[in-house]
């Protein structure tokens, strides 16, 4: 099977949300879940904020990897502004409150908000793949840092960040929510790089 990355398309927004959520562990479904309406399901509501052409979420800042012709994986990410504004910690849900924190620390790094693999491709490089796209889209993009949070006991990503060259450089505790998968802190990684010139 030949792996390609590719922009996210509208129409991908189903998968794309699927995804988001397991890299998200459980924050965007959790959040979705209360912005939707009345008997609406929090992963179709994400879907429907995903292909939308504004906000963090949207499939505009969003990459996809596939396999013959199917997701494989995807990659969420942007540059943080510089200077980091996130506005009043009261207005932003509790649970994303430390993930605020740890992004405001990395003003004008290339964020990788989520990246995530289909559990049907899981071991075969496409998380690796994607990674690498992150340091070309963030070299392209004049970024220095490439930053990115992860929960502690994510071992298993965790050690794939430490082999490509991501050091731990803050952490804040994890805000427990209905269904969270983890307990502890979220680590903000970085890794330094040399922009395009």
């Amino acid at each position: 099977m030949d792996l390609s990355v590719r922009n996210a398309k509208a129409e991908d927004a189903p998968k794309l949300a699927e995804l988001m959520n397991l890299a998200g562990e459980g924050i965007p479904a959790y959040l979705w879940g209360r912005m939707a309406g009345p008997g609406e399901d929090a992963l179709a509501f994400g879907a429907r904020r995903v292909a939308r052409t504004e906000g963090g979420f949207s499939y505009t800042n969003t990459y996809v990897a596939e396999y013959d012709g199917a997701m494989a994986g995807m990659l969420l990410g942007y540059r943080l502004p510089d200077p980091y504004e996130a506005g009043p910690l009261d207005e932003i849900p509790v649970v994303v409150r430390p993930l605020i924190e740890l992004e405001a620390l990395v003003p004008g790094s290339w964020y990788i908000n989520a990246v995530a693999t289909d559990t049907a491709y899981r071991g075969q490089g496409v998380g690796r793949r994607l990674m690498d796209w992150a340091e070309h889209l963030a070299a392209a993009s004049g970024a220095g840092v490439l930053s990115l949070i992860v929960a502690e006991e994510n071992a298993r990503a965790r050690r794939l960040y430490e082999k490509l060259g991501y050091q731990a450089i803050a952490r804040r505790q994890i805000v427990p929510f209905p269904r969270c998968a983890h307990t502890g802190d979220w680590v903000l990684m970085t890794k330094e790089i040399s922009p395009d010139t």
